[in-house]
């Protein structure tokens, strides 16, 4: 018997008021138990909220912006029975382990009331040899380490991180529960971690003794912990600001062994959310002087430092300079011209602006100008769409399109591969996904089509039309936007006679189509009216050369002047 059940916002650890940056359901949606609803962000953590129930929803009772707390009613749902003992007893359904590491709520120390398993806390002695452990983390089993952050011969603090682990939910960092200097490492990058298993040897000090837990005490605060978000497509993007635990030794000079560490390549003291943030903006952390306690770098820093480097070509990623120095904008205020006012971009256009400002900087683009003559695919396009009209299907030119490009690409593959992550080899990709950019009051956003070299001509026309209205009404997944090997941009609805697209990284090339115009044509008699494409083919030079780019038209050309090759 279908029943109406209030999804409350469960228990996130130790927060309050936090805000709603996206929500991910709408009313009428089915959605599973344990499916991700809404997202929220606070100062630590971006966490994703997970229905309690399965059902169809009936009315979201927040919106974006909002500032939710514990119990605040969420949404309300028609479910086909009870799912949970949470539900039935009306309570908000507890959070999992996974969520409550996520949110970056802090696990019990040692010092404070303990279950009874819990052993008592044991301090370590000035030069004693001690193992320290991976502590509870909640409810996490088998976490990858992504990075090491100390090496053998380190002094290391209480707190100081030693290593980050990363799971699908959460990136944390694991501190140190003792001072000393670090005799042996157990672990590396890539090992998969448990509770309770071996990090390192760490040799204590003088200064270890301060009644902090130690390494055999079981629970543990986490320091920092972030969300992470699923494709990438042209969404996935650091914005999280760093956290810092409540619980912070004051600031020490750096000591001489600290110097040394430096010089042979130790990582800088940094969150996970900083270091993230780093890697996007292609910036080496050792470079980068920390004004955070201990030396800590924090988001400020990192921001500084990018516009040092691009007012004076300081060094950002493997030590490089960069190759020219970019004049800093200068601030204008222009209410003094007249009345003005500030508008905020929207999320989705912060989002793919970042995205393709990084793929601007760091993809050498080069475009191709060329013409299709689309007279007789127009003619035979316009004789078909009666017939797909009685099938459902709205026939645009844009499957015709894919279709022809996804020819283009299984002869040329490499316009479809994609730099490894050293820049010294190809991938070379067995599958032909094409992403076609869709534009939406929110912003661009770029669906991508599966296996279009699979696929008719109506079948494509149905995906499409389906992809562009989950699109327009933000319903696209993480996942119908991730895979794609190819872009197009098609303009030709609007008008414009030609533009210079960019590159969809880690994609190396992108097909810009704009309006088709009727041309003369010489046909070695006399001049004929045809139907002529322009498309602008932008590329990756480090991957596609020029004759490849300009061979690429010429096939696509050819291919959509006589679709028939398509099947040869």
């Amino acid at each position: 018997m279908a029943t109406v059940e209030d999804i409350l916002l469960p228990d996130i650890g130790d927060f309050s008021d936090v805000e709603v940056i996206e929500i991910l359901v709408a009313p009428g949606d089915r959605i599973e138990a344990e499916q991700s609803i809404l997202s929220l962000e606070s100062d630590k953590a971006t966490i994703e909220i997970p229905s309690p129930l399965a059902g169809v929803i009936l009315e979201l009772k927040i919106k974006i912006g909002d500032r939710v707390s514990r119990g605040d009613l969420l949404m309300t749902l028609e479910t086909e029975g009870m799912q949970s003992g949470e539900a039935q007893t009306g309570e908000a359904p507890a959070v999992s382990g996974a969520a409550r590491a996520a949110s970056g709520a802090a696990v019990p120390a040692a010092t404070t009331t303990q279950s009874p398993k819990a052993p008592p806390p044991r301090p370590a002695s000035a030069g004693q040899t001690i193992s320290v452990v991976l502590p509870d983390i909640g409810d996490f089993a088998d976490i990858p380490v992504v990075e090491v952050l100390i090496a053998p011969g380190d002094r290391i603090e209480v707190d100081q991180s030693l290593l980050t682990l990363e799971s699908e939910k959460a990136t944390m960092e694991i501190p140190s529960p003792n001072a000393g200097i670090v005799e042996e490492l157990a672990v590396k990058v890539g090992d998969n971690l448990n509770q309770g298993d071996l990090i390192l040897t760490l040799r204590t000090d003088t200064e270890a003794d301060r009644g902090e837990p130690s390494a055999t005490s079981e629970p543990m605060a986490a320091s920092t912990a972030e969300e992470l978000e699923a494709p990438p497509g042209p969404a996935s993007i650091a914005k999280r600001a760093p956290g810092e635990s409540e619980r912070r030794p004051a600031p020490v000079l750096p000591r001489p062994e600290d110097m040394a560490a430096i010089a042979k390549g130790r990582k800088a003291h940094a969150s996970p959310a900083v270091r993230r943030f780093a890697r996007e903006l292609g910036v080496d952390l050792t470079f980068v002087k920390g004004s955070g306690p201990k030396g800590r770098v924090l988001k400020d820093d990192v921001q500084g430092f990018v516009k040092q480097a691009l007012a004076q070509g300081a060094p950002t990623a493997a030590g490089a300079a960069l190759p020219f120095a970019l004049p800093a904008a200068p601030e204008i205020d222009f209410a003094k011209f007249g009345p003005v006012e500030v508008a905020e971009l929207s999320r989705i256009k912060k989002l793919s602006g970042r995205h393709l400002h990084r793929c601007w900087l760091s993809v050498p683009h080069v475009t191709q100008f060329d013409e299709a003559d689309i007279t007789s695919l127009e003619a035979f396009r316009n004789a078909q769409k009666a017939t797909a009209a009685e099938k459902g299907i709205k026939l645009t030119f844009v499957p015709f399109l894919l279709k022809a490009v996804a020819t283009a690409l299984s002869r040329m593959p490499i316009l479809k591969a994609s730099l490894t992550a050293d820049g010294e080899g190809l991938v070379l990709k067995h599958f032909t996904h094409i992403g076609v950019a869709v534009d939406t009051p929110q912003g661009l956003v770029v669906p991508v089509v599966r296996d279009v070299d699979k696929k008719g001509i109506y079948a494509l026309a149905a995906e499409l039309s389906e992809l562009g209205e989950k699109a327009r009404t933000g319903k696209l997944l993480p996942g119908d936007m991730q895979g794609g090997c190819f872009t197009i941009s098609s303009l030709g609805g609007i008008g414009g006679t030609a533009f210079t697209p960019i590159v969809n990284s880690p994609e190396v090339a992108i097909l810009g189509v704009s309006r088709a115009a009727t041309k003369p044509f010489w046909n070695g008699q006399t001049f004929e009216p045809r139907l002529m494409l322009p498309l602008s083919l932008s590329y990756d030079h480090r991957v596609v050369d020029g004759a490849d780019g300009a061979r690429f038209t010429s096939l696509l050309g050819d291919l959509l002047g006589d679709l028939r090759q398509v099947l040869l």
